[in-house]
């Protein structure tokens, strides 16, 4: 699977963004898909996943009830709409696919490069 994230830009903090992960292969909905971010000086962080059907979603606690994953396998993409953006959010954001959401959180199969989001305040 090979992915490529979009959507990145510049926005004021309360501002919104929408982030779009397009994957090659035909297997797609066969993964949880996810989204990380990596903030300089930083770790890589967990930031969302989504299961293969769409049904289950999780969530760092950062970023509950401001973020939502969403997937439409039809277009083997998967999205990350960003709300209420805070100047903490900013980071490089890299999507990944993974079998289980225990993988995708600990180390996921396939990763994308990254798109950079920054907030100003």
């Amino acid at each position: 699977v090979q992915l490529q994230a979009s959507g990145g830009g510049l926005v004021q903090a309360g501002g919104s963004l929408r982030l779009s992960c397009a994957a090659s292969g035909r297997t797609f909905s066969r993964y949880v898909m996810g989204w990380f971010r990596q903030a300089p000086g930083k770790e890589r962080e967990f930031v969302a996943a989504i299961s293969w059907s769409g049904g289950s979603t999780y969530y760092a606690d950062s970023v509950k009830g401001r973020f939502t994953i969403s997937r439409d396998n039809a277009k083997n993409t998967v999205y990350l709409q960003m709300n209420s953006l805070k100047p903490d959010d900013t980071a490089v954001y890299y999507c990944a696919a993974a079998g289980t959401f225990q993988v995708m959180v600990v180390k996921p199969d396939y990763w994308g490069k990254g798109t950079q989001v920054t907030v100003s305040s």
